[in-house]
């Protein structure tokens, strides 16, 4: 039987919030947090301006192309037919995009990151909507997949559930259900390699439950631009060897989607002895 319960997190918690948040990972991959200091108006304005793209003429959505999986335009049917989105690769520059869509002074704001938490870093934002209908009912909007990401921060629906995540102890689908005014943090293929294998890159899948378009909002954290990622000292001793090698995020998503491992397998192509 599965676990009950993905871990609710309080960040403005004084004591033990480092070793919540890592249990959290090790345990599940994932946790909602609560009292994130993001503040619920620039969330539900962020929600209204990612509807406001999509509402946008297909002409105009289309120029945003690009060749790469799961950037750009995605338009509804191309690899769910209930399933839009779009996709920047570099939130960091996302002028073009923001051309492209002839997105206003004011809407620009909300399409790029402020600051040098992740100077360095390879972050990229994707936007779906799921065109969820009577039809859908019972059906998946997004299938089974581990992020490629090292962490993903996602602002899911708060008008409707649907997101699942696999208990890694007995195989089988938890809900993630809303709470207002909290986000998802999940760790991804990236950061399991990173830790050494101790944290848990979560499968996880959006699920239609009722007739309703459904939005959400995940910023990935992918990678170091200029370094490979491994694990770090203080993880790799006796009792714990070195699992990975060194890995470059664009190799490493290169690998994946060529051979497919899209569901949580990824990183053990990485492991010493292996053949990517």
């Amino acid at each position: 039987m599965a676990r009950v319960g993905v871990p609710v997190i309080d960040m403005q918690k004084v004591e033990g919030l480092e070793e919540e948040i890592v249990k959290a990972f090790e345990e599940w991959g994932c946790f909602r947090m609560v009292n994130h200091g993001v503040p619920p108006q620039l969330m539900t304005e962020m929600k209204t301006v990612v509807a406001s793209v999509f509402d946008l003429p297909e002409e105009i959505q289309s120029r945003d192309t690009n060749t790469k999986h799961g950037m750009g335009y995605t338009r509804q049917g191309l690899t769910n037919r209930f399933h839009e989105g779009f996709g920047i690769r570099n939130i960091s520059s996302s002028d073009d995009f923001c051309d492209n869509l002839d997105v206003s002074t004011h809407q620009r704001k909300w399409f790029g990151l402020v600051g040098d938490l992740f100077d360095g870093w390879c972050c990229e934002l994707r936007m779906n909507k799921y065109h969820f209908c009577d039809e859908s009912i019972g059906l998946l909007g997004s299938d089974l997949h581990s992020d490629p990401s090292f962490l993903t921060i996602l602002q899911d629906d708060e008008n409707m559930n649907g997101l699942q995540v696999v208990d890694k102890y007995f195989g089988e689908f938890v809900p993630l259900d809303h709470i207002p005014g909290s986000l998802v943090v999940n760790i991804g293929d990236i950061g399991k390699i990173w830790s050494n294998g101790r944290y848990c890159n979560v499968g996880h899948r959006v699920c239609c439950f009722e007739p309703k378009i459904r939005y959400s909002i995940a910023l990935f954290m992918l990678g170091p631009n200029d370094t490979k990622v491994e694990a770090p000292s203080t993880l790799v001793d006796s009792n714990h060897p070195r699992l990975y090698v060194p890995v470059d995020f664009k190799e490493y998503r290169h690998v994946r989607t060529s051979r497919r491992a899209i569901t949580g397998g990824g990183p053990d192509l990485f492991l010493f002895n292996s053949t990517p």
